[in-house]
């Protein structure tokens, strides 16, 4: 099958220098192209958050109905995500993660094209844009799934353990990156030609991905003609293995414990990602060009927390998660905290947004894969993902409905001589909303960090 992951090559017939060469290539080659080929799939989901608030203004559409569109990537996401997890696993990792990169692409092509469209009333009317909206963000969503695990699976297959921490850390980045890129690319494109050139230029983005993952990643090192270094030699992973691992990772009560603890970081993440921009321009009277900058430093600064949140816990602290997802969730509820009660000045929002961002990143890496990864066999590492996925992603979900229904039940009319009346937003509710999931996240990673410390043997931990 097309999808099938590639059978094994004749052996490599160079010199062991040759061989040794040939192998760190295509390792750098496949890292690269799945750490920015996935920040290009995060630029084409995250085109939405940079146009609410100019589609709101527009009259097209209000905040309940683009929470509900957002709701429909991410739960079609999480379901994706929990399937294409387990698929991962036997797939050809470079047809799996461009065909969905690539369906994503198409997907912002047509909205953007729709969006100029609206222009027209007798092309095509609001309500139509609005019920095809949701079906192509929902089609997106199940695309976005198809990037995460087949690069999760690449890092199992041309990473050993010794260095998994440390290269999952920088691929957390390119969530991070993506975002960046978003915020300040789609949102300048927006800013200079209308929301419906956010998602044209998002799909520009999605273009370069497929072009990346197509050339730069391999599948394996097998259909390569190199040996694995991440399956001990005398245990080769088989499917029928394969499907037993899998099946272990959903009997692991602490894989789950994990992927809540993911769900509710992932609302209040996605909150900030999602209606910060909104939150600045109501509530503080920010300009769309200075909310999406303060709102783009929380993922620049989120890639300095990826970054080195891997390579920290291999170095620092022996393999341990636990600390730093611990201090880095303590320090996600100042920042939200700071965020929403620190008042307009400027400097106090970029700190806020400082502060979330490195605790995000740092988070991303453990809580959103990395921890259930590590308490898993290696060849269920997309199972694992999958589990955390479909949970934090349907989290998301629901976090997008409530805060759209919190943000719109608390709406006033408000007119001033000579101006049209228009709405304001009371974000109250929805920032209350955010930060006790914050609260909950931490102390679901404090129960399981407690479990861990009453073994005595690092390989007995949480099996």
């Amino acid at each position: 099958m097309f999808y099938s992951k590639s059978p094994a090559a004749a052996p490599y017939a160079g010199t062991e220098e040759q061989k040794r060469k040939r192998f760190k290539r295509m390792q750098w080659s496949s890292f690269i192209a799945i750490t920015i080929g996935y920040s290009m799939y995060y630029v084409c989901r995250t085109s939405l958050n940079v146009v609410k608030k100019p589609i709101m203004d527009a009259g097209v559409l209000d905040a309940s109905q683009l929470g509900l569109i957002s709701s429909a990537l991410l739960f079609t996401y999480a379901i994706g995500k929990f399937i294409n997890g387990f698929l991962a696993d036997h797939s050809n990792i470079r047809r799996f993660m461009a065909t969905g990169i690539l369906v994503s692409t198409v997907a912002n092509i047509i909205v953007g094209v729709l969006g100029l469209l609206t222009l027209r009333q007798t092309l095509i009317s609001i309500s139509a844009f609005y019920v095809i909206f949701a079906i192509l963000w929902g089609i997106n969503g199940w695309a976005q799934s198809m990037g995460a695990p087949p690069s999760i699976v690449a890092l199992s297959r041309w990473y050993d353990d010794a260095h998994r921490g440390t290269f999952y850390g920088f691929f957390s980045a390119s969530h991070n990156l993506g975002e960046f890129f978003s915020f300040l690319f789609v949102g300048g494109l927006v800013s200079l030609f209308g929301w419906q050139y956010g998602f044209i230029g998002a799909a520009v983005a999605g273009a370069i991905g497929v072009v990346l993952i197509v050339c730069f990643l391999y599948d394996s090192p097998e259909s390569q003609g190199l040996p694995s270094p991440s399956m001990p030699k005398d245990k080769p992973a088989g499917d029928a293995s394969i499907g037993k691992a899998q099946l272990s990772v959903l009997r692991n009560p602490y894989v789950w414990v994990l992927a809540f603890a993911s769900a509710f970081m992932y609302i209040s993440r996605y909150a900030v990602n999602g209606w910060g921009v909104l939150y600045l321009q109501e509530a503080k009277g920010y300009e769309l060009a200075s909310a999406t900058q303060i709102i783009s430093i929380n993922a620049l600064l989120g890639i300095i927390g990826t970054v080195f949140s891997g390579w920290l816990s291999d170095v620092a602290f022996r393999g341990n998660r636990y600390i730093p997802a611990v201090t880095a969730g303590v320090l996600e509820v100042i920042a939200l905290v700071l965020f929403a009660f620190g008042g307009n000045a400027l400097w106090v929002n970029i700190l806020a947004m400082v502060l979330f961002g490195i605790a995000i990143g740092v988070l991303i890496c453990f809580l959103g894969g990395l921890m259930a990864v590590d308490i898993v066999p290696r060849e269920a590492s997309g199972a694992a993902l999958g589990v955390v996925g479909i949970a934090s992603y349907a989290a998301a979900g629901l976090q997008d409905i409530a805060s759209g229904l919190l943000i719109d039940g608390h709406k006033t009319l408000v007119s001033a001589a000579g101006e049209p009346e228009v709405f304001r937003y009371d974000f109250t509710y929805a920032l209350w909303f955010w930060i006790i999931a914050a609260v909950l996240s931490v102390l679901l990673v404090t129960i399981v960090w407690h479990k861990a410390r009453q073994k005595p043997r690092k390989d007995e931990v949480l099996r």
